[in-house]
């Protein structure tokens, strides 16, 4: 496999737009900070956004639309059927992703909700590249058990693999073998894969997956929330892709796959909104029939009209090549600026976050007591920086035994929305972070004071543990 430079740090670049409008920011004193985060359970979600200076929270809903997504916004038709939108995003879908039908969805889970119930039995086994929280929690809800089948680099933080979110052929077998084919509804394919800390698959192993399925009968389903990102990595780490435009990259993912769920809230850069495209008319047919249920009229599905039109400018803008090498430039602009100063993050750096590895920056904290949930909690007390974890509190409870999932990676994400912060406002995070590694001895570890039942990572609530 040949590896090319990330052309995002191989030349200057600066972002192709600029700022129209500003929203200001409040900063807040050392003691306010520490007052709101013990009022939030130590748990970054729970602040209230005014007591937030910079926000890397997420990526979702949080992008900066451009001008001509809000000049959609006043061209929705709020039809109740057969809105004008729709059928532009349609379009759009098919044109830009391939896909031949387009089902939309308030925003992504709502697509994970409708797949899981269409697709997985009670017994199913659903193989996947690293699991997500909302898509693992569906298929669980619809009687279906998660395979992790991610190469093994991708749960070594250090590991330079260049696309750590590849699938090992391997592991698909040796689930086939022990449950047979007719268990496995479909392998979930996630493109620059969140929780292995944004890492991309190449297209040669999509290639090899699209092989297996047919083999064995089986669908792929593409969870590309975040592909335009996984295929600029192609374009720039896969031997033959140099020449191709991140738009051709994306279509020939797309291409390789049977199906997709979209959160929308992250490329395509819109507020609110998803859908779940397929292929298959049947399915298709089968997803109507639950959309009406859950979301809305088959032509809205959970989103006005006006939503469904900046969606549909959004995905345009999305697989500019120079829109994306500014995003991921950005991110890599962070991380090594962290990386020069010290601080352990995943290797190689991802699309859409940086992830500090948590175990190794507060080896004194076992991670039965949280240590990336103290240690987002501490970068928000220095600096009013909000960030969050991805680890043992995201990986929840076995279903079984009950015990905490321990995951190999334990991570604190910094997640950059797209188009909304400059170069100044990341300097501003390192300087946070530096300062938070030199006093990370003195984070304490967590426990649970309230523990949800479902992604406990949202709404739980923590109290330090003090030494001794």
């Amino acid at each position: 496999m040949n590896v090319f430079t990330n052309a995002a740090s191989a030349d200057p670049w600066a972002e192709p737009y600029k700022i129209k409008m500003v929203e200001l920011l409040k900063k807040t004193t050392l003691e306010e900070r520490r007052h709101a985060i013990r009022q939030a359970g130590y748990n970054t979600f729970l602040l209230r956004s005014d007591d937030v200076y910079i926000d890397l929270l997420t990526d979702s809903g949080v992008g900066a639309m451009s001008d001509r997504q809000w000049a959609g916004l006043m061209r929705g038709d709020e039809a109740y059927a057969g809105s004008a939108n729709f059928y532009h995003l349609s379009e759009t879908v098919t044109e830009y992703y391939s896909y031949t039908y387009t089902v939309p969805t308030h925003q992504g889970r709502g697509a994970e909700n409708i797949l899981s119930q269409i697709l997985i039995k009670p017994g199913d086994h659903v193989p996947g590249n690293m699991y997500f929280t909302t898509t693992r929690l569906h298929q669980e809800l619809a009687g279906g058990t998660f395979v992790d089948v991610i190469i093994d680099e991708a749960h070594d933080p250090a590991s330079l693999h260049p696309f750590k979110g590849s699938v090992d052929i391997a592991k698909l077998d040796a689930l086939v073998e022990r449950v047979g084919a007719a268990r496995i509804p479909y392998v979930c394919i996630a493109t620059c894969v969140n929780m292995a800390g944004g890492q991309p698959i190449s297209l040669d192993n999509l290639r090899q997956v699209r092989l297996w399925c047919d083999r064995h009968g089986i669908l792929i389903i593409h969870d590309m929330t975040r592909v335009a990102e996984n295929a600029y990595f192609i374009q720039q780490r896969e031997q033959g892709y140099a020449d191709k435009s991140v738009r051709e990259i994306v279509h020939e993912i797309c291409r390789l796959t049977d199906g997709a769920t979209m959160s929308s809230k992250k490329d395509a850069m819109v507020n609110i909104g998803g859908f779940l495209a397929l292929n298959d008319e049947a399915l298709y047919e089968k997803a109507c029939n639950l959309v009406v249920v859950y979301e809305g009229l088959h032509t809205y599905g959970g989103m006005a009209g006006r939503d469904m039109e900046a969606l549909a400018i959004g995905i345009t803008e999305s697989v500019d090549d120079e829109h994306i090498r500014a995003r991921v430039g950005q991110v890599e602009y962070l991380g090594r600026n962290l990386e020069s100063l010290g601080v352990p993050i995943v290797l190689p750096i991802g699309g859409h976050a940086v992830f500090i590895d948590a175990r190794a920056t507060l080896p004194h904290i076992p991670q039965s007591q949280f240590p990336a949930q103290a240690l987002a909690a501490a970068l928000y007390v220095d600096a009013g920086v909000r960030v969050m974890e991805r680890g043992v509190v995201s990986a929840g409870r076995d279903k079984q035994t009950g015990e905490n999932i321990m995951p190999r990676l334990e991570l604190v994400r910094l997640t950059l929305p797209r188009r909304v912060y400059t170069q100044a406002h990341m300097d501003v995070v390192v300087a946070s972070v530096a300062r938070v590694m030199r006093q990370a001895d003195q984070i304490k570890g967590l426990r649970f004071t309230h523990e949800p039942e479902y992604l406990r990572f949202f709404r739980g609530r923590f109290t330090e543990i003090d030494a001794g």
